[in-house]
């Protein structure tokens, strides 16, 4: 009885023993097993470079905004480099690609080769460059057209000059500013084919003394309406027309606060479209290596408000300016383009 007794004993501890042992692999099985994960998908980073200050009221504070509109519209983890000089492009370029950054961004066409110089060493970072004729599989240059607003411009000038004579003055000579000083000097020719156009090029984007220094010597030889498309440098030449009483033409950025009472108009360049359409195309998987044009149709250039000087322009010279505006926007009317430098 007793040994009887023993082995049911022994019996329900191996029971007890086996029903434990299933319980505990159950639990190891159900620790084991992947859990559902939701990794939150990274911000595309976005980095801008620049050939001047981000503040300078032009060209540069444009881009600046677009860096900020595509942060604000798709959450992107942004950075900037400003006062770039053509020496240092490459390098900061380099940077940025090798830091993971997805898009990197040059403002201007100075910024072409050193995108294409670049590019090939860092395949998944995509380069997009304005006013540049750069492309490769993973460069992209969306141009803005410039000769729209010029020849608008041109328009505007030759029909408010009295002395017969203006002038443009821009930077370094590239296709992208050669075009807006031909385009303002076949502006100005549309309305008076007998009107004398000065041109000249500072040499720099920056350098606000060289400008004025232009701007004087044209306004000495009769000038009376100039036109800018140096960037930041162009602030040296609205001030000399200021002081000397005459007329001046912006660009890229509504620059009348910069002298009310001398700026008539300027051309407005709505990169922040063009930005927000690069970084649109590399999310929605549309970006191609390629040039792309974007002009008055599309909202990309514009001429800003008259503001206070609506009043010294004459109405028939701004129904004038609207009516080619409508032309340009319908197709019914093409800017001449011409990026060679006129001798």
């Amino acid at each position: 009885m007793k040994r009887f007794l023993i082995v049911l004993l022994c019996l329900a501890m191996a029971v007890l023993s086996l029903t434990g042992c299933s319980n505990s692999k159950e639990t190891v099985q159900k620790a084991e097993a992947p859990a559902e994960e939701t990794k939150a998908e990274e911000p595309l980073k976005v980095a801008l470079c620049v050939s001047g200050a981000v503040n300078d009221m032009g060209w540069n504070q444009t881009a600046y905004e677009g860096l900020l509109a595509v942060k604000e519209k798709f959450g992107c983890e942004i950075a900037y480099t400003e006062n770039l000089g053509t020496a240092d492009i490459a390098a900061a370029f380099t940077d940025y690609a090798a830091s993971g950054y997805d898009i990197v961004i040059g403002h201007g066409f100075e910024f072409g080769d050193p995108a294409l110089e670049v590019a090939s060493q860092y395949p998944e970072t995509r380069f997009v460059i304005t006013e540049s004729e750069a492309a490769a599989e993973n460069v992209a240059s969306y141009v803005m057209k410039c000769e729209e607003t010029a020849f608008l411009e041109g328009m505007l000038a030759a029909s408010m000059t009295k002395t017969g004579k203006v002038g443009a003055i821009g930077p370094i000579q590239g296709a992208s500013l050669v075009k807006i000083v031909n385009g303002f000097e076949d502006g100005a020719k549309f309305v008076n084919p007998d009107i004398e156009v000065q041109t000249a090029w500072t040499g720099s984007f920056t350098d606000t003394a060289l400008a004025k220094e232009a701007a004087t010597a044209m306004i000495e030889n009769g000038v009376d309406v100039i036109k800018h498309c140096a960037n930041e440098c162009g602030t040296g030449a609205i001030n000399s027309a200021k002081d000397a009483g005459i007329y001046v033409i912006g660009d890229s950025y509504d620059q009348y606060e910069l002298a009310p009472g001398t700026i008539l108009t300027s051309a407005i360049y709505n990169v922040p479209v063009v930005i927000e359409t690069a970084v649109s195309d590399v999310i929605n998987g549309e970006f191609k290596g390629e040039v792309r044009y974007l002009g008055m149709a599309d909202g990309v250039v514009s001429l800003a408000s008259y503001h206070e000087m609506e009043n010294e322009i004459p109405e028939e010279v701004r129904t004038m300016i609207n009516n080619k505006i409508e032309e340009i926007k319908s197709g019914a009317f093409k800017a001449p383009y011409d990026p060679v430098v006129r001798q």
